[in-house]
């Protein structure tokens, strides 16, 4: 459904997820930033369990989830949702919104992913789908703008819409926010703490302290 309506009483979810091997401050940004941005009521970050396009995590599900869960401690706006973690199979994001919409009534979602990401957007399982259950939030960095010069860029030229505008429809939109470009990865952080490099300031000194407990990524 793609069509306008007026109901104040829908609740706007924004619903990011990843690997999250670990969970890193440029993460939390971007999900914070597309949370303003849109105005969204809630943001809830989803561990994968077993990505169809990557190499599998390098640290269990239950490690990532007890990281993630410390990193948005005393965080109101942010919660982890564990429902990859629960189920057999690769982790399609269809499905995860298919669950997702059977739990949430009056709920309208908003699917945060990368520019880099949206790029292969039409190589996602059943990504015609998606849109039928969710608007696309592409996360960009400021100056960035191949999103509509790609090839599903043009085959969807006509869904994009401002901030404003995604407000008044149900799901199938593509809107752009312009994010804090935070040049932090999950395999540097893993590679720093192989080599005894410190990693304060990329990730929450909770997530920290948990990773040196745990022994994870040595």
């Amino acid at each position: 459904m793609t069509g306008k309506f007026e109901n104040k009483r829908l609740r706007r979810i924004g619903i990011f997820g990843g690997t999250f091997d670990p969970i890193h401050n440029g993460h939390l940004r971007i999900a914070l930033e597309c949370r303003e941005a849109l105005s969204l009521d809630q943001i809830k970050l989803i561990p994968c369990a077993q990505p169809s396009h990557r190499d599998a995590p390098e640290v269990s599900g239950e490690q990532r989830l007890a990281m993630l869960s410390l990193a948005i401690d005393n965080v109101d706006c942010f919660s982890v949702d564990d429902r990859e973690l629960n189920r057999d199979g690769p982790s399609y994001t269809v499905d995860t919104l298919v669950s997702l919409k059977a739990d949430y009534s009056k709920t309208i979602f908003y699917l945060i992913i990368g520019s880099d990401s949206f790029q292969y957007f039409n190589e996602w399982h059943q990504w015609e789908e998606i849109l039928s259950l969710s608007h696309l939030v592409i996360a960009r960095r400021p100056g960035y703008k191949d999103d509509l010069s790609s090839s599903i860029g043009k085959q969807l030229k006509d869904r994009f819409c401002s901030c404003d505008e995604v407000r008044g429809c149900e799901a199938g939109k593509l809107v752009n926010v312009d994010v804090t470009q935070l040049d932090i990865s999950a395999s540097q952080i893993r590679e720093n703490v192989k080599n005894d490099i410190s990693n304060q300031f990329l990730l929450p000194n909770k997530v920290i302290q948990y990773i040196q407990k745990e022994n994870l990524y040595k």
